[in-house]
């Protein structure tokens, strides 16, 4: 990457509904960088036999799940003009597809840490959809797993401890759980995985990030 070109670094927060939900990562990062080109955004492209644009996300959504807190850094050969953000945030807005919601840009410093390695927490809203299950019985289920020293679980190439990423589980007045789970690149607790340890399947569930908190952030 030629880190010369570079102008600008913009940090766009977005959120993530409807169908879209059902897009994964590597199709939303494609789906980005339509909407960047459309909206006629300067991207900076790495080198290379296949150049990219220099994106990068703050952690991967799972599908299926919803979102009001999703972070994208851009890197841009050329300043964005008109009114910042305001014009850029709607000139966005034109060019994304349903479901993608555009809330804010901000500049960054250039040369900051990565995004990926910022991130520490998310908080999730985790609504059941299944009638059959009272907010007694879910209440039971809560405390049980709480009460738990250890929650192993199987990930993709190993075994894991799931508590530890456990941050905090509650019950809303409305019958909602509430989680914040670790995020991030050293710890990531998903929700789906939450889900199955309490006893659920995902049918039986809605789940939406409500915040993924930033190391620059007060996470209590």
């Amino acid at each position: 990457m030629n880190q010369a070109l570079t102008q600008q670094r913009v940090r766009v927060t977005f959120g993530k509904f409807g169908a879209l939900r059902f897009v994964g990562h590597l199709d939303l990062a494609k789906t980005w960088e339509r909407v960047l080109r459309r909206a006629q955004v300067p991207l900076e492209y790495t080198q290379g036999f296949n150049p990219r644009p220099r994106m990068q996300f703050a952690a991967a959504l799972p599908v299926g799940v919803t979102s009001e807190s999703e972070y994208l850094d851009i890197w841009l050969t050329e300043r964005l003009g008109g009114l910042f953000p305001g014009d850029w945030i709607e000139r966005l807005a034109t060019t994304s597809p349903a479901g993608l919601q555009i809330y804010n840009l901000v500049e960054i410093p250039i040369k900051d840490d990565a995004l990926p390695t910022q991130v520490i927490s998310s908080d999730y809203i985790i609504t059941l959809t299944d009638p059959g299950l009272t907010p007694g019985e879910l209440q039971t289920r809560v405390e049980a797993l709480l009460a738990r020293s250890s929650i192993e679980r199987m990930g993709h190439k190993k075994a894991y401890d799931l508590r530890p990423l456990i941050l905090d589980l509650s019950m809303d007045p409305d019958g909602s759980l509430i989680a914040r789970m670790k995020t991030g690149e050293q710890a990531n607790g998903r929700p789906d995985e939450l889900l199955d340890a309490l006893g659920l399947e995902l049918w039986q569930a809605r789940i939406h990030r409500r915040h993924l908190y930033l190391g620059d952030e007060e996470s209590a």
